[in-house]
């Protein structure tokens, strides 16, 4: 069993993966007021660099500043924080993991204080739960818009090659901006970026070409994508095949599946709306892993290495995943901010089942928990699993209100000193 996790992956662009074992992306939320990387970060992923896993994958990478997921993400949309970043890419790839960064834009799925006119395919308002963060309605992007955010991945990519990350991973999944894009739901477009799913996925195919060019033929490029938005008329499984078909003409190096977005947060194992097509029919067939119920139809189409994430726990589960062909990589990611070390005990045969500390809290205390857990191991301790998920989601209310704070401070400070008052641009 274990052998099978251990084995090594080479992916189509030369590069080779120690194991099958990836640390998944976790929002980190660590990055500086100027969005640059940080010592704390710096600390998390050496600690993680020393996992065993044989693929780290870094949280949301921003290409826009303008659009964050989180106060404190890293933004990549110039060439200011290349020193921090560098220092970052060495800390992950110390103990000889890959370390990928995770790039995104969250289009419309950004707080309204940080931006109250988002960018999105469509003018379509975010529909989610109250205590999920207030939305404003996006706008509707423009040509030139869409093929500025195409540009700004390729920038970032670039810039992520150079400061000595291992790869880059494109985040198209989990309602971000390219998801969007893939949707009828929020895709409501009558141009050649709206309508059939070859138009809807024109943005995703043009981001993934221009990557490509921009960091060359040897360099992993990956993509994250819902195996379903499990949202009644949103993009389905059936559509997930058939883009699929079409990367299967592209250069992609590997395949990430997920699901949901935080309209249908299935991530994290929890419906809130309809599921459509995808949901009843599968959900009779009771499985540890979210989406492994949809990867054996993807990887038997797909001609690249194809990764799940989401709700594995268990290392018999992982290996016949793998012995049975319906994914090459085993995505870890909440159990890893319980045991940093989870992967090279599965790998040894010292445990066999990673930690369910989900089981123990509330539905949404669960995100909260395992940040703080981010949080303690970028100061240097380790995991604390005796904290409670009420007193984690209080820590954490405070922590992100503490950052947004910081955060748009700084970008005051920042317009004030670019057009003080009295200067010929602000005054008639």
């Amino acid at each position: 069993m274990n052998n099978v996790l251990a084995r090594p992956l080479e992916l189509p662009c030369g590069a080779t993966l120690k194991n099958r074992i990836a640390k998944a992306a976790m929002s980190e939320g660590m990055a500086n007021t100027a969005n640059h990387a940080t010592l704390r970060l710096d600390t998390l992923y050496e600690r993680w660099a020393r996992s065993g896993a044989g693929l780290l994958l870094s949280g949301n990478i921003q290409v826009d500043r303008l659009h964050l997921e989180r106060p404190l993400n890293i933004v990549i949309d110039d060439d200011s924080g290349r020193r921090q970043l560098a220092r970052l890419a060495s800390a992950g790839k110390a103990h000889g993991a890959h370390f990928w960064a995770q790039l995104s834009h969250p289009g419309r799925q950004v707080d309204i204080a940080i931006n109250a006119a988002p960018l999105a395919p469509s003018a379509v308002a975010l529909d989610v739960l109250r205590g999920l963060g207030e939305f404003a309605m996006p706008r509707a992007m423009t040509e030139a818009q869409i093929e500025r955010a195409i540009g700004q991945f390729a920038f970032a990519a670039l810039e992520a090659r150079d400061a000595g990350f291992t790869g880059v991973s494109l985040h198209a999944a989990h309602g971000y901006l390219i998801s969007q894009f893939l949707s009828k739901l929020s895709n409501t477009r009558d141009d050649r970026w709206g309508g059939s799913l070859a138009n809807r996925a024109r943005f995703l195919l043009s981001v993934l070409e221009a990557v490509r060019r921009a960091v060359g033929p040897r360099f992993p490029v990956a993509i994250k994508l819902n195996s379903s938005d499990f949202q009644r008329g949103g993009f389905n499984h059936e559509e997930c095949i058939e883009l699929v078909k079409m990367l299967n003409g592209s250069t992609l190096d590997l395949l990430e599946l997920s699901g949901g977005s935080l309209e249908q947060p299935k991530v994290m194992g929890i419906s809130l709306k309809d599921e459509g097509e995808d949901g009843p029919p599968q959900s009779t067939v009771q499985r540890e892993a979210y989406f492994l119920n949809f990867a054996k139809d993807v990887r038997d189409v797909a001609r690249m290495p194809v990764m799940v994430v989401g709700g594995f726990r268990s290392a018999s589960v992982m290996a016949a995943a793998i012995e049975h062909g319906e994914l090459d990589v085993v995505g870890l990611g909440r159990p890893m901010a319980a045991d940093p070390d989870l992967p090279a005990r599965l790998l040894s045969g010292a445990v066999t089942v990673a930690p369910r500390t989900e089981d123990a809290l509330e539905i949404f205390h669960v995100l909260p928990w395992h940040i703080m857990q981010l949080e303690r191991m970028a100061d240097g301790l380790e995991p604390d699993l005796a904290l409670g998920g009420p007193q984690a989601a209080d820590m954490f209310g405070a922590l992100e209100a503490r950052n947004a704070s910081a955060l748009l401070r700084h970008r005051q400070l920042a317009a004030d000193r670019q057009h003080p008052i009295g200067d010929s641009a602000t005054t008639p």
